[in-house]
């Protein structure tokens, strides 16, 4: 997935709008940097279970003592073209 792609998915669930990030991320389940996403999404939602197996399939830690948007813009910070 392109890094636009993946900092619209970012900007998107910063400005609320879970759907259209989800689907973002939806697109490319195999690239980590959008199942990092896909997990904080679901942290997100009060899916823990879920943002667990996404975690995983990232290969990142469950970052559940920190809030997603905090998570999110770092995330956003590490993405690159």
């Amino acid at each position: 997935m392109t890094g636009t792609r993946l900092r619209a998915a970012v900007d998107a669930a910063l400005a609320g709008d879970w759907q259209e990030a989800h689907a973002i991320v939806q697109a490319d389940e195999a690239d980590p940097t959008a199942c990092w996403i896909h997990a904080v999404l679901h942290r997100i939602e009060g899916d823990d279970a879920n943002a667990g197996y996404w975690y995983r399939r990232a290969g990142r830690p469950d970052r559940g003592d920190r809030p997603p948007a905090e998570e999110l813009i770092e995330i956003r910070a590490s993405i690159s073209d």
